[in-house]
């Protein structure tokens, strides 16, 4: 069958790793597999590469930037090509444009738009194991592109759905999907499988497991998707349909950190101004989470939401200097965001009441409250995320 795998940055971070994956590849090819193996920057390369351009100039141009951090995953599919090499198989590395991936203009934050498979299938034909750069593509002005956080796990996604390939395995340095952070809760237990859209919602929440996009690239096309450690051979966690699965009510515990609470004070009660507030963020391409707007008292009200903590600052200077209508603008980024998730949370009332009781035993207080059909995350202060996450994984009975 056709396989696809992607290595994160920890799984070849060093020589005796990239000899360990390139034996797991070996086992996998010989085992009668045909496969592509996408491959992220070594360790903290991409780190260092910002660094790097930080020496040189503190405002780079994002097309340099791309054109700088597209090296690291060439690094790494180079060195992985020479281990396999060495074991006498037949291998070709390829970048991102090499193998025929095609993406928008928007340098560092870049989409798959398409992939021409003609090269990598012409490989495959020949019975060589295809190593492709993760993270980089190629937009319609022959630019280098990176396609963001997590880009190397969407790049995987994007390759397995374009080859209809049997399945796309994720290696990381992690054996699994588990129920929350391990090093939080010692009892967390890693699940056997888990649906897409609690996946999304786990890996949109702050687990550092997935991607969402990639995780929304594999709902998208039914990607066969699985999780598992490069590190350890143990079974790992399947991302598939929930038809086939019991719907357990929480499924998983997530804290994400990098949040900030922006407050619009004393605004004009009146029509449009959640408009006019909320175009200006979008405008600068700066994503909105959480929301929340008060009751108005004599014509006003407050208006506060979440943002990414890279976000923060600029969304302030940008509604102060182009909102007047607000009193103040004020912000905390010493927030984070707790969430539980899970299916079957849907079909079962109570589960908020539940989550609230937790916090309340933990006296932790509650800034903000967000759900959906299969999620409900509150903001908290952040010196009590762990408490709470602890909290909660104990309270809905997650290890056991």
């Amino acid at each position: 069958m056709l396989v696809v795998q992607k290595y994160g940055g920890s799984s070849v971070a060093n020589a005796e790793r990239v000899l360990n994956v390139a034996k797991r590849i070996a086992e996998t090819y010989e085992a009668g597999n045909s496969l592509v193996v996408t491959v992220s920057a070594q360790g903290d390369t991409t780190d260092d590469l910002i660094a790097k351009a930080k020496e040189i100039n503190p405002s780079p141009s994002k097309r340099e930037m791309d054109m700088l951090l597209s090296t690291g995953e060439q690094i790494s599919i180079s060195l992985l090509a020479m281990a396999l090499e060495g074991m006498g198989l037949s291998v070709v590395s390829l970048t991102g444009w090499q193998a025929g991936i095609q993406t928008d203009s928007k340098y560092g934050v870049a989409k798959i738009k398409q992939i021409n498979t003609e090269r990598i299938a012409s490989l495959l034909d020949k019975n060589k194991i295809v190593i492709v750069a993760g993270f980089q593509g190629i937009n319609k002005y022959d630019d280098i592109t990176t396609l963001g956080r997590g880009g190397s796990d969407t790049s995987a996604v994007a390759l397995a759905a374009s080859l209809h390939a049997d399945l796309c395995q994720i290696y990381t340095d992690v054996e699994g999907v588990y129920t929350t952070d391990p090093r939080i809760c010692p009892d967390a237990k890693k699940l056997k499988d888990i649906s897409y859209d609690e996946m999304l919602e786990l890996a949109s929440l702050g687990a550092n497991v997935l991607m969402n996009r990639s995780v929304e690239l594999a709902k998208k096309y039914s990607v066969n998707l699985e999780v598992l450690s490069s590190l350890k051979k143990v079974p790992g966690t399947l991302v598939k349909e929930v038809r086939n699965m019991e719907k357990a009510v929480v499924r998983g515990v997530t804290r994400d950190n990098d949040v900030a609470m922006i407050s619009l004070l004393d605004v004009p009660d009146e029509p449009g101004i959640a408009f006019k507030v909320f175009s200006l963020l979008a405008k600068k391409n700066i994503n909105v989470d959480m929301i929340i707007q008060s009751i108005g008292r004599e014509n006003n009200k407050d208006i506060s939401f979440t943002v990414k903590i890279d976000n923060c600052q600029e969304a302030v200077d940008l509604l102060k200097e182009n909102f007047s209508a607000a009193r103040d603008v004020v912000y905390n980024d010493k927030v984070s965001k707790v969430s539980i998730v899970g299916a079957g949370m849907v079909s079962n009332p109570g589960v908020a009441a539940t989550m609230f009781e937790a916090m309340y035993n933990a006296h932790i207080n509650i800034h903000m409250i967000g759900t959906s059909e299969i999620k409900v995350s509150v903001l908290i202060d952040r010196e009590y995320s762990e408490k709470a996450v602890a909290s909660l994984h104990d309270k809905f009975i997650l290890g056991k």
